[in-house]
């Protein structure tokens, strides 16, 4: 494998949050083609590595820290690793995921030996998935059955070689890598195509969204089976879904959809399939305001957005103003985001192929929310909500203390979402 040392460079950060900004280096007819977006990033597990989509069917993997003296020393091959897929990179995902409970583990049969078993999967254009081997650098097998691009990788948080993929071909697909893929259930519903699909944190759900089917549609991890809409009837307007996110304790899932100059956040109860509230952004500039991208920060304090305004935007749930926000960018092009497993640094994607490492607040949660994440991770809303427990709590636990209806403080105007 190569180094892509020379292929990439640092650059120095202009904004106050940015802590470090990669540019791919390419000849003058390849700046701005198509080919070059960087569409998927994504920390491993353990958030030592990082690996970046840098455009034309690369993919770069580095030690993280970047910088640190760490990556120099030890006995583990901590150098850069550049891998060649042969087609567009669409997709990216480190795996297996263990549980945050050690207790809960299961053992993971990975298909090679020792240490040697960070995985990588790589989701391509033609609908190919290419799993590799990141600590030896080897490719160890190939996934086929999409016939679209492959949009979305993602490895359940439990420590299994389970990977569940999205594609334009309206499907999802359930993988078995302990079989080297040959264990496949599909999943079928959209009307077209899959823009992003997440995992609930207990494993128990899938989440999907279509970009023009406008569908939000929740299946079962367990039996491969379509559970329901949320969407619950079609708008009066057209719009696109772009994005999705279990939070990490999986009592909410949020949605990202846009229309021209609006864009707006949607959180929802999973178990009931009730729209909890509404965050709407509004800007008079046309086309200037679609969201790319959302993620929970790893406490669930926070929602990260990726706009095509803004590089970056931090928004804490049931508030309305940005806990954080880049710079107005117009040229921002962001596509895609990933926080570091521990939190406190979050990489972005973009459409000329960088990549961008912004410091997040680093809010410290009170030890009401600890509780509540600790209780909703395991305790769905059916089963809390026949507890005799006071309304005030009730509500604080199942989220129903957040207000129905939010705007940014940067919205000029109230945006018409025509429900």
């Amino acid at each position: 494998m190569c180094s892509t040392k020379n292929n990439a460079e640092q650059r120095t950060p202009s904004d106050p949050a940015l802590i470090l900004e990669l540019k791919t280096r390419r000849p003058p007819s390849l700046v701005g083609r198509a080919g070059c977006e960087t569409w998927s990033v994504d920390f491993s597990p353990d958030g030592a590595w990082f690996a970046w989509s840098m455009g034309h069917g690369i993919v770069w993997v580095v030690a993280w820290p970047l910088d640190s003296e760490e990556n120099q020393s030890g006995d583990t091959d901590r150098g850069d690793k550049s891998f060649s897929c042969g087609h567009p990179v669409w997709g990216l995902a480190f795996g297996p995921r263990p549980p945050k409970s050690s207790a809960a583990a299961q053992p993971c049969r990975a298909p090679s030996k020792g240490n040697n078993s960070l995985l990588l999967a790589t989701g391509l254009e033609n609908g190919i998935i290419k799993i590799w081997n990141v600590l030896t650098g080897d490719a160890v097998f190939d996934l086929h059955g999409h016939e679209g691009v492959v949009r979305n990788l993602v490895f359940p948080q439990n420590g299994t070689l389970t990977l569940v993929s999205s594609s334009r071909d309206k499907t999802l697909r359930i993988w078995d890598l302990s079989h080297k893929g040959k264990k496949v259930q599909v999943l079928s519903g959209h009307k077209d195509w899959i823009s992003c699909c997440c995992v609930s944190p207990d494993c128990s759900m899938i989440a999907s969204v279509g970009r023009f089917d406008r569908m939000v549609c929740l299946w079962s991890l367990r039996s491969y089976t379509f559970i329901r809409n949320l969407t619950g009837g079609t708008r009066k307007t057209l719009y696109l879904l772009s994005s999705c996110d279990f939070s990490p304790d999986g009592a909410l899932l949020a949605t990202a959809a846009f229309r021209g100059s609006n864009s707006w956040i949607d959180l929802w109860d999973p178990y009931t399939a009730e729209k909890l509230t509404t965050l709407i952004d509004y800007f008079e500039d046309y086309g200037q305001n679609q969201i790319s991208a959302i993620q929970f920060s790893p406490n669930g304090l926070h929602l990260a957005v990726v706009t095509d305004r803004r590089a970056l935007r931090i928004w804490e749930p049931g508030t309305t103003g940005m806990v954080m926000q880049t710079r107005a960018d117009r040229n921002s092009n962001g596509l895609c985001c990933d926080y570091h497993p521990q939190g406190g640094v979050v990489a972005t994607g973009t459409r000329d192929g960088h990549v961008r490492f912004w410091r997040t607040p680093r809010t410290v949660p009170s030890l009401c929310h600890l509780c509540r994440c600790i209780l909703r991770h395991s305790v769905s809303t059916h089963q809390l909500e026949p507890v005799p427990l006071p309304t005030r709590i009730m509500k604080y636990l199942t989220y129903r203390n957040i207000p129905e209806r939010l705007m940014t403080c940067s919205s000029s105007s109230s945006s018409e979402e025509d429900e």
